[in-house]
């Protein structure tokens, strides 16, 4: 009975010491007499009791890590406080138990010298404008050592940088005066388009008003000639009806008869008004004889039939 308890029990332990059930995303790297001999996949796994072991345990999984915050000097000797984390993978098992006694330690430590490498090519701006290539070359400089210890890395990510409070008030002010630079320059940019505005404004009614100006005394001029015109063709109009009626019989005398009354208004006239002193021909025949050579010359004038 002892036997089979003993037999048991050590058919228990062989069981238990060579099966082994690896969980997903895990790596197991067993070692046979103190070497290396294979990593376990996950799923069911037989070892030989006694002979195999298992050495080390990986995770597969995406691992982020706390880099710790430290000083970094900049181009222009400007001290940084900077902190950030780490992703990465473990892509090798065997490479990961045995390229470094701490793959951890060895892939923070590393973090964090490229860090202080790639903030020292940098000045104190371009720090905080350059967060991207900063990434990048921290995460190149880490890949190119971390193949030797089966670490893939996957990006790094600055979490902060903070500057001396020196510094950071002095990054204060120049960024006030230069928000209040561009407020100057576009209230002064407003007042310059404002001027312009008026400016163009003006012209333009300027221009308009001599328009219409130029407009009004062309048809004003129009309206002089036309009106000249019209009365030149009604006085042309008047002197053939005139000519006309003197051809006709009598006309002659009744030309005559007009003169006489014309010029006896015109004696009139000018006695009627005040201060004036009128000279009366001493021959009234005189008056006779004008009409008479006005007569001559409208007939001289009058086309002969």
């Amino acid at each position: 009975m002892e036997i089979a308890v003993v037999l048991f029990v050590v058919a228990v332990i062989f069981i238990a010491r060579s099966i082994k059930v690896v969980p997903q995303q895990h790596a197991w790297v067993v070692e046979r007499l103190g070497r290396y001999h294979g990593t376990l996949s996950p799923g069911l796994n037989f070892l030989v009791p006694f002979v195999d072991k298992v050495a080390y345990r990986h995770s597969l999984k995406e691992i982020p890590l706390d880099v710790p915050s430290q000083v970094c000097i900049t181009r222009d000797n400007t001290q940084l406080q900077v902190d950030g984390i780490l992703y990465f993978q473990v892509t090798d098992p065997m490479r990961a138990s045995y390229g470094s006694s701490n793959y951890i330690v060895a892939v923070t430590q590393l973090a964090q010298t490229s860090l202080r490498s790639v903030i020292g090519k940098l000045e104190l701006d371009k720090t905080f404008e350059e967060r991207d290539i900063i990434n990048a070359q921290i995460v190149q400089a880490i890949d190119e050592a971390a193949l030797n210890w089966g670490v893939k890395v996957l990006r790094y990510e600055i979490k902060d940088l903070t500057p001396p409070k020196e510094i950071l008030h002095a990054m204060q002010s120049q960024i006030t005066a230069e928000r209040e630079k561009r407020a100057l320059i576009a209230a002064s940019e407003g007042r310059r388009q404002e001027q312009i505005n008026i400016a163009t404004g003006e012209r333009e009614a300027s221009i308009a008003r001599s328009e219409g100006e130029k407009q009004a005394d062309i048809n004003q001029a129009q309206g002089q000639a036309a009106a000249i015109i019209a009365v030149a063709q009604a006085k042309a109009q008047a002197i053939r009806q005139i000519a006309e009626a003197i051809r006709q019989p009598g006309g002659e005398q009744a030309v005559q008869l007009e003169v006489a009354e014309k010029a006896v208004d015109a004696f009139r006239n000018v006695a009627n008004e005040s201060q004036t002193t009128l000279i009366v021909p001493g021959n009234m025949g005189e008056v006779s004889a004008l009409i008479a050579s006005a007569m001559k010359m409208v007939q001289a004038s009058r086309p002969k039939d």
